[in-house]
């Protein structure tokens, strides 16, 4: 890792999100930054933590589940991590196919009702 350290509003823009956001990952203890007097100070872990914290969050696994994965990291290393992440993909993946199937069949749908519609007015 890198000996990159930031700030707090630095880890704000770097990641664009908000205080609101930063404070409660650190709450929810996703985050432990150092502190120097009032200041807090976001090392390498952090920055990394961060990263994979938006990754999950954008492929869509809850704020909890990030939370177990990187636990499992620091409890049993990377190859049990590594598990743990193939067996997240793999549910999400499936969750995400189903979502993409209703999408599909209200497109369908709506499409159909839409070209009905359009037709009764000609």
């Amino acid at each position: 890792m890198t000996d990159t350290r930031l700030g707090f509003k630095a880890m704000c823009d770097r990641f664009e999100v908000t205080p609101r956001t930063l404070r409660y990952y650190e709450y929810i203890e996703l985050l432990a930054p150092e502190r120097e007097g009032r200041s807090r100070i976001y090392g390498a872990r952090d920055i990394a933590r961060m990263t994979l914290i938006l990754r999950g969050r954008r492929w869509g696994f809850s704020l909890e589940e990030i939370r177990q994965w990187l636990l499992i990291y620091e409890h049993e290393g990377t190859e049990a991590q590594m598990r743990a992440f193939v067996d997240l993909a793999d549910r999400q993946l499936a969750d995400l196919a189903r979502q993409r199937d209703q999408l599909d069949e209200m497109m369908r749908e709506l499409k159909a009702l839409r070209d009905e519609t359009a037709g009764s007015l000609d």
